[in-house]
């Protein structure tokens, strides 16, 4: 992909909240923000402009619950949700609630997403040539829960359930997908149970400035729960937040993927995107295994405003005892802007390069980890 990419950012701040008394409903709003008993609620309107979308536009926001009592490092239920359009008819609407129970001992952590999304495939593989290059349009819900109880201090222990019903509704004529020799070329239902340990000492999620967090992921899916193709997926992903000073700190990322069995290509392992190997198209490389090492400096140059600069190696292969034959490298940066004095929350815009012509332009939610 080629960073012929101009993005342009509009951020309207938006809070409200609303304080219910009896059958009362009220707003109640400051000088620029709104402050109130129930929620709040910050909105983020964008538009962009990619070589894979085209001109597109949309908007988000992030609703806080700020009436309940967490005990749990101070964080608080929230929804965060999206919409996008863009020219070439892609549609992404995603919500993800974060909702915390008991004081912050259970927690509770989903995602839902549609997808009406042309997209491009180059084949499986660690080495696909640009010249295989394919388009193909596929229509996509997705939807996870994960539950969670905290074991003290740091400790949490749960079960998610995944759905993911994948539609390909278009490939191109002669291609690899048109071949049906590729697990999923015309559709793929997933239904997975899985179990989730983790070790989560971070101050915050948004925008972390010290501590570890140690994820371990367990997901059987199988035909037997309504999958059209059986198979297991391990994720484990190590994060570390180190303060070098008042204003700085570095972080790290181990994210490595494993997947054995008959697996989709929409379930395989991708390289590439804006949370996982920046400089890469999403999915410019797929297959069952996969590794990205990642280490970023963050820097705080205004209370609200900050840069980074990232690099990272990584790389996929069909086997764990092939890793290390071609690692893939890239590098770029950033710059973020914490939205609200009161609230983690910040938008980010990264510009990463990779190798062989490969980058892109990111902008997102929060940092990429």
């Amino acid at each position: 992909m080629k960073a012929r990419l101009s993005i342009i950012l509009f951020l309207v701040f938006i809070s409200g909240s609303m304080a219910q008394t009896g059958d009362d409903q009220g707003i109640v709003r400051s000088d620029t923000l709104g402050k109130g008993k129930s929620f709040k609620l910050i909105g983020i309107p964008v538009i962009f402009s990619t070589p894979e979308t085209g001109f597109g536009f949309g908007g988000g926001g992030q609703l806080f619950i700020t009436r309940e009592q967490n005990t749990f490092l101070a964080r608080q239920s929230n929804i965060l949700f999206t919409g996008i359009y863009t020219a070439n008819s892609q549609i992404v609407i995603e919500a993800s609630p974060q909702v915390y129970f008991g004081a912050g001992n259970y927690y509770l952590d989903g995602t839902y997403e549609f997808r009406i999304y042309p997209n491009k495939f180059w084949g499986i593989g660690n080495d696909t040539p640009d010249s295989n290059e394919e388009n193909y349009d596929m229509t996509s819900h997705k939807f996870n829960v994960d539950f969670l109880k905290r074991l003290p201090p740091s400790l949490n222990f749960g079960f998610r359930f995944n759905f993911e019903n994948h539609e390909v509704t278009e490939v191109a004529e002669g291609g690899i997908l048109d071949s049906g020799e590729v697990l999923g070329s015309d559709r793929a239902v997933i239904v997975g149970l899985g179990a989730i340990f983790n070790l989560d000492t971070r101050d915050q999620i948004e925008d972390p400035h010290g501590g570890y967090y140690v994820s371990f992921n367990a997901q059987f899916s199988s035909e037997n729960l309504g999958s059209t193709h059986g198979f297991n997926r391990f994720i484990t992903d190590m994060r570390a937040y180190r303060p070098l000073n008042e204003n700085s700190l570095l972080a790290a990322r181990l994210y490595v993927e494993n997947n054995f069995g008959d697996v989709p290509f929409q379930a395989k392992s991708q390289f590439g995107g804006g949370d996982i190997a920046r400089g890469y198209f999403k999915g410019r490389f797929i297959d069952d295994q996969m590794y990205v090492l990642t280490a970023e400096y963050r820097w705080r140059f205004l209370p609200r405003w900050s840069l980074a600069a990232f690099g990272l190696v990584g790389e996929v292969s069909s086997l764990n005892q092939d890793f290390f034959q071609d690692p893939k490298f890239s590098a770029g940066g950033g710059i973020r802007f914490k939205i609200l004095k009161e609230q983690n929350t910040l938008v980010r815009l990264d510009l990463g390069y990779g190798e062989s012509g490969n980058s892109g332009f990111y902008f997102g939610v929060n940092q990429a980890f």
